[in-house]
């Protein structure tokens, strides 16, 4: 599904990603954990299309599609869906209808009729029940006067309305207490098919608990520098990043 390979990409004159390699198959969910500062939210910027990034060397395969051609929205209508770290609000836009505009947009990339109003009430009550979303908050401007746990449940919500091949969720456990995090993790378990892939950006193993990762890659100073099962995530919780980077060295 996403082939990476020896990606490097900077900001400014500032260079944080120094050859990143990945490969994620169909049905597969992969965690990626580092201290702050490694280059895990770049990463996920880099591969939407965010613009303040430029990419300097590699490549990057989606679904057998060059991804770094694409502009922003095509990546999005192709499959890919990106949870933000800190939802923005936006004031004076329903969620019904930014929801149904980019339900609507990826129809018509697809070559899909619009969906009706009466389907498209439908499908929203139905993906509304999978991350327990309240039909006040969905009848709400998007995110505004949200909690930081509404904003998470509604950001797996646009995810389950919108049916990506492949999520990113950046952070999404950020500030959220168990009962929220329950319910996120609860709504990305449901989605996952066996064609569709997700990776779990993330501090902490609390989160991947209940998400279940088949792969974990430990990020440090813009390099994958160690990939390895669930099993990995407990032991960087138990032991830290400085012992991942001792045993690297040792490694080599």
């Amino acid at each position: 599904m996403l082939e990476v390979r020896n990606l490097h990409a900077k900001i400014g004159d500032k260079e944080i990603l120094r050859g990143i390699n990945l490969t994620i198959r169909d049905g597969e969910t992969h965690a990626i954990m580092g201290p702050n500062g490694s280059g895990k939210s770049t990463l996920s910027a880099v591969l939407v299309g965010n613009p303040l990034y430029e990419v300097t060397a590699g490549e990057v395969w989606f679904n057998g599609k060059n991804l770094l051609e694409m502009k922003p929205e095509d990546r999005a209508h192709e499959g890919l869906f990106l949870s933000f770290q800190y939802p923005v609000e936006i004031p004076g836009v329903s969620m019904t209808n930014f929801m149904k505009a980019a339900v609507n947009e990826k129809r018509k990339y697809q070559g899909l009729p619009e969906l009706k109003a009466s389907e498209f009430i439908k499908l929203m009550r139905e993906k509304q029940k999978v991350v327990e979303l309240d039909n006040k908050l969905a009848g709400r401007s998007v995110n505004e006067g949200f909690s930081g746990g509404e904003k998470k449940r509604n950001e797996i919500f646009q995810m389950a309305m919108l049916e990506p091949t492949l999520s990113i969720l950046d952070e999404t456990d950020s500030g959220l207490d168990v009962d929220a995090m329950r319910i996120v993790a609860e709504g990305v378990n449901k989605l996952k098919t066996p064609t569709s892939s997700c990776i779990v950006i993330t501090h902490y193993d609390r989160l991947l608990e209940m998400i279940r990762p088949d792969v974990v890659h430990i990020l440090y100073k813009g390099q994958i520098i160690k990939t390895a099962g669930p099993e990995l995530a407990n032991e960087i919780q138990e032991h830290g990043y400085e012992w991942i980077k001792g045993e690297v060295k040792n490694e080599k």
